[in-house]
C-alpha cells in the first residue's frame, strides 16, 4: 500500500511544506495518498540550486556516476513490489503490466550505468591542407548544464527513468515535474537518489500545478528541456523555451500493416497487445490496422474473438488486461469518439461501452477517414481496421497522418520491409511486430507532430552533452 504522505525533493533533500496534492486510486476513486505540492517560488529555488551544482556534477568521475546508478538499480530491485503496487494504484495499470514497467525502470538505469563510462570523443584529422600542417584536434562531450524534465501520467516510472538516468550518467543537474496524477513513483525514485552521494542541488523532484511550472520552460538558466506529453502542449512549450535545447516526445496515431505474407496468428496476438496494453494509453499504441484484402476476413475474425475475450476491471486482479483509464473524463471522451464513428457509418465489432473510468477494449471497421478515431490520437483501448489491395497504397495511407512516431509492418517480403523503411515517415519501423515495441537503449522518437529529437539512453546523453573541441599546434613543426 502507499504511504499516507510523500515529501517533494528540493536540492536532493525531502521537504514537506504542505500535503496539498491528493493522489487517487484510479480504479476506486478514493484518495490513496497526499503529496507535497511545489509553488513557483520553490521551483525557482530548485533552479537556483541546480545552477550551483553543474561544476560539482561535471567533476564526478564516470565510475562515481555509474555507482549512483547501480545503487538505484539495487534499491529498485529491493522495492520492486512497492513500486509496482504504487503504479497500479496511482495509474490504474494492471498489476502484471506494472511489474513489467518496474523491470523497464531497472533496465533503463542499468543501461545508463554502462553508458556513463562510454561518453567519449574522437581524434580529428586536422591536416587536410597545407595551412593546417602541424595541427591536431580532439573532441570530448561535456555536460550541457541544468536540465528540466516534464513527464506524463502513462509511464510514471520508465518515462521518468528515460530523463533522470541519462542526466546522472551525463553529469547534469535537473529539476523534474512528474505528472500531478501519478507523482508517487517519481518521488520514490527521489527517495532512493537521496541515499546517494550526488552533490547538493543536483536534483529536485517537484509535483506542481502547470500554472506554476512556467520557469521550467522559459528560465534562461536551464540549458535543456525534455518534455513528454501531448502535441498541443509540446508546440506551446517550444515557443516559450527560447535558446535552449529541446527534446519533445509527443503524440501518435500508430499504424500497422498486415501484408498478404504475414503470419496472421502472430499478427493478431501482437496487435491485441499493442492496441490494448495499458488501456491504449501509450503514444505508440496500435490505433490503425491495414490488412491485405486476401487475409482481411481471417485477420478480422481472429482479432475480434481475442478482443471480446479480454478481461477488464480491477487492476490489482492478475487476470485483468484492461484497467481503468486515468480518469472518467478520458474514458468518456473515448466513448464519444466511438459513438461519433458509429453514427458516421463505422461498424462496431467488439466493445464500445464503458463503466466509469473503464472503457471496454473496442474494435471497429469501416471507420470514415475523416473521423477522429482515424485522424487523431485516441489514447484509449480502441483499434480500427481497414483493408488494402496494394502495398504501396498502404504506405501512402499510413503516411496520411500528422503524426509519425512508429509503425509496424507484418510481412515476409524483404522488398516490402525495405520499402516500408524507406518510405514511411516515422521515427521507427518495426518489422513483424507492433509499433508499441520498445527496448530502452534504442533511439526512440518521432517526426511531424510526434516530436523533436530522440530518447533512449544514449540518444538522451547526446542531448544532455555538448561537443567541446581542442586544437593543438605542434610548435616544433611550425
Amino acid at each position: 500500500m502507499l504511504k499516507e504522505t510523500y515529501p517533494m525533493y528540493l536540492g536532493g533533500k525531502p521537504v514537506s511544506p504542505n500535503f496539498d496534492l491528493e493522489v487517487r486510486n484510479v480504479f476506486t476513486g478514493r484518495v490513496a495518498s497526499r503529496v507535497s505540492l511545489a509553488s513557483a517560488e520553490v521551483i525557482d529555488a530548485a533552479i537556483a540550486g541546480c545552477v550551483e551544482a553543474p561544476e560539482a556534477m561535471a567533476s564526478m568521475p564516470a565510475f562515481r556516476r555509474k555507482a549512483v546508478l547501480r545503487h538505484c538499480v539495487e534499491r529498485f530491485e529491493a522495492r520492486r513490489d512497492e513500486l509496482a503496487m504504487a503504479l497500479c494504484i496511482e495509474a490504474g495499470k494492471p498489476i502484471k503490466d506494472s511489474e513489467g514497467e518496474v523491470t523497464r525502470l531497472i533496465e533503463t538505469f542499468e543501461i545508463a550505468a554502462e553508458e556513463a563510462t562510454r561518453i567519449g570523443g574522437e581524434v580529428l584529422e586536422m591536416q587536410i591542407s597545407a595551412r593546417a600542417e602541424g595541427y591536431w584536434g580532439m573532441t570530448k562531450r561535456v555536460p550541457i548544464g541544468v536540465c528540466s524534465f516534464i513527464t506524463p501520467f502513462n509511464f510514471p516510472l520508465n518515462l521518468v527513468a528515460h530523463k533522470v538516468a541519462p542526466a546522472i550518467a551525463s553529469g547534469c543537474p535537473f529539476v523534474l515535474k512528474p505528472a500531478s496524477k501519478t507523482p508517487i513513483g517519481a518521488l520514490i525514485i527521489g527517495e532512493i537518489l537521496a541515499e546517494t552521494d550526488l552533490p547538493l542541488g543536483a536534483f529536485s523532484i517537484l509535483p506542481c500545478r502547470s500554472d506554476d511550472a512556467g520557469a521550467l520552460v522559459s528560465d534562461e538558466r536551464i540549458r535543456h528541456l525534455s518534455f513528454t506529453g501531448s502535441d498541443k502542449v509540446g508546440k506551446s512549450l517550444i515557443r516559450e523555451a527560447g535558446l535552449k535545447r529541446v527534446t519533445l516526445e509527443l503524440g501518435g496515431n500508430a499504424a500497422c500493416i498486415v501484408d498478404a505474407s504475414a503470419d496472421i496468428k502472430t499478427a493478431v496476438e501482437r496487435v491485441v497487445f499493442g492496441g490494448y496494453y495499458q488501456s491504449g494509453q501509450s503514444c505508440v499504441s496500435v490505433q490503425r490496422v491495414l490488412a491485405h484484402a486476401s487475409v482481411y476476413d481471417q485477420f478480422k475474425k481472429l482479432l475480434t474473438e481475442k478482443v471480446k475475450g479480454l478481461k477488464s476491471g480491477d487492476p490489482t486482479n492478475r487476470e485483468t488486461f484492461i484497467g481503468p483509464m486515468i480518469d472518467e473524463d478520458a474514458a468518456a471522451r473515448v466513448e464519444d469518439w466511438v459513438e461519433e464513428a458509429v453514427n458516421a457509418g463505422a461498424k462496431l465489432l467488439a466493445g464500445g461501452t464503458r463503466s466509469g473510468a473503464v472503457h471496454e477494449a473496442t474494435l471497429l471497421e469501416d471507420v470514415p477517414r475523416d473521423a477522429k478515431l482515424w485522424r487523431e490520437e485516441v489514447f484509449g483501448p480502441v483499434v480500427v481496421l481497414g483493408r488494402f489491395e496494394d502495398f504501396d497504397g498502404a504506405l501512402v495511407e499510413v503516411n496520411d497522418s500528422r503524426f509519425g512516431l512508429q509503425a509496424g509492418v507484418f510481412t515476409d517480403s524483404v522488398a516490402h520491409m525495405h520499402r516500408a523503411w524507406d518510405r514511411l515517415r516515422v521515427g521507427g519501423v518495426i518489422i513483424n511486430d507492433v509499433p508499441s515495441f520498445r527496448v530502452d537503449h534504442m533511439p526512440y522518437g518521432g517526426v511531424k507532430d510526434s516530436g523533436l529529437g530522440r530518447e533512449g539512453v544514449r540518444s538522451a546523453i547526446e542531448d544532455m552533452t555538448e561537443v567541446r573541441l581542442m586544437v593543438v599546434r605542434d610548435q616544433q613543426r611550425n
